[in-house]
């Protein structure tokens, strides 16, 4: 449901461009790329977003518990030091405006992933950024499921 403007219909080949893009980026395996989306819509506050990659993360493999807990990630034993490393440079970019992009999580990453797998990891957290907007700003909300 999109309670504002149908910003699909209306930029069809926008939005067609920003999702062949997300299709271009194959570097990250499709559960980080999960957790990275949602953790992503969990700070940017986008219902349908959370919503949506909580269900692709389950598809993908990922452990309810996994899932309830990545709003404390760096708490316990849940999560692999490279996907601290992936979790903590999407929060930093996520929230540029607070602190940059620090050299320590940049080293972080470059010590868990390659180049090309830093380059999509950063470009999926840019899209999710630009995504969470989108649904945001035009009121998408997720569908309401009967389970």
């Amino acid at each position: 449901m999109i309670e504002r403007l149908n910003y699909m219909a209306i930029n069809a080949a926008a939005i067609a461009g920003m999702a062949k893009a997300k299709k271009d980026i194959t570097a990250i395996d499709h559960r980080l790329r999960a957790m990275v989306e949602l953790r992503v819509s969990q700070i940017n506050g986008c219902a349908y977003c959370v919503d949506l990659h909580t269900t692709e993360a389950r598809a993908a493999g990922e452990t309810q518990q996994r899932l309830d807990c990545l709003t404390v990630w760096r708490e316990g034993p849940l999560y692999t030091t490279s996907e601290k490393a992936a979790l903590g440079w999407a929060e930093a970019l996520t929230l540029v405006s607070d602190k940059g992009a620090p050299d320590v999580l940049f080293h972080n990453l470059q010590a868990q992933f390659t180049d090309a797998e830093i380059v999509d990891l950063t470009l999926i957290i840019a899209q999710m950024n630009a995504w969470n907007r989108l649904a945001i700003g035009f009121g998408h909300q997720p569908d309401i499921r009967d389970n």
